[in-house]
């Protein structure tokens, strides 16, 4: 099963063991319903903002829709071991770049942070579509260079550089210039 059905899969089937419609869904989120509909059947690659929007309405954490099963003790991974927990697109509909997310906690029972190592892949040049949601991000440069646009502010970062802002505030991450990055970020949001 590819990432982005089984990712939809879960959603909707949270939605469903919550007696909640599609469309109702989509007005506790402020999301369009055909954009819904097309998540949880695979056809559409969200990016992070609409997911932990969807997380929040249905009263899971991000995390959930990650995880196959949780532990409560301590997660252990080792180097070139991560999880890739899902593909998200960079923003919006349109292919400004991919993110390649691979969790750094997957599995740990009752987080309140989101660490991951995210592969940001080189994409067509548009205008940022940016996004915004509650919480947190860290953001640290492992290789490569990312733009941060954070509401007027653009921020490149190169490797070694880091960035702590609150999501609430419109923001995007994506590759600086033809190359792809590689970052470490820690999300959290809220539950």
């Amino acid at each position: 099963m590819t990432e982005e059905r089984h990712l939809g899969e879960t959603i909707r089937q949270i939605r469903e063991e919550n007696g909640i419609s599609l469309a109702e869904l989509a007005g506790k989120c402020q999301l369009n319903a055909e954009m819904l509909e097309h998540i949880e059947t695979g056809q559409l690659l969200p990016s992070l903002a609409p997911l932990m929007k969807i997380a929040r309405a249905l009263g899971v954490r991000l995390g959930t829709f990650l995880d196959d099963k949780e532990q409560g003790g301590p997660v252990v991974v080792r180097g070139g071991h991560a999880e890739s927990v899902v593909r998200f697109s960079g923003s919006g509909l349109e292919n400004t770049g991919e993110l390649d997310f691979y969790s750094l906690a997957s599995q740990k029972k009752d987080r309140h942070m989101e660490p991951f190592i995210v592969e940001v892949h080189a994409g067509k040049e548009s205008a940022p579509e940016l996004s915004s949601h509650e919480g947190e991000e860290f953001l640290y440069v492992l290789q490569g260079a990312v733009e941060v646009v954070y509401g007027r502010d653009t921020h490149i970062l190169q490797a070694g550089d880091s960035i702590y802002y609150d999501s609430v505030v419109p923001h995007e991450v994506r590759a600086s210039g033809e190359h792809s990055a590689r970052i470490l970020a820690v999300v959290y949001v809220p539950f």
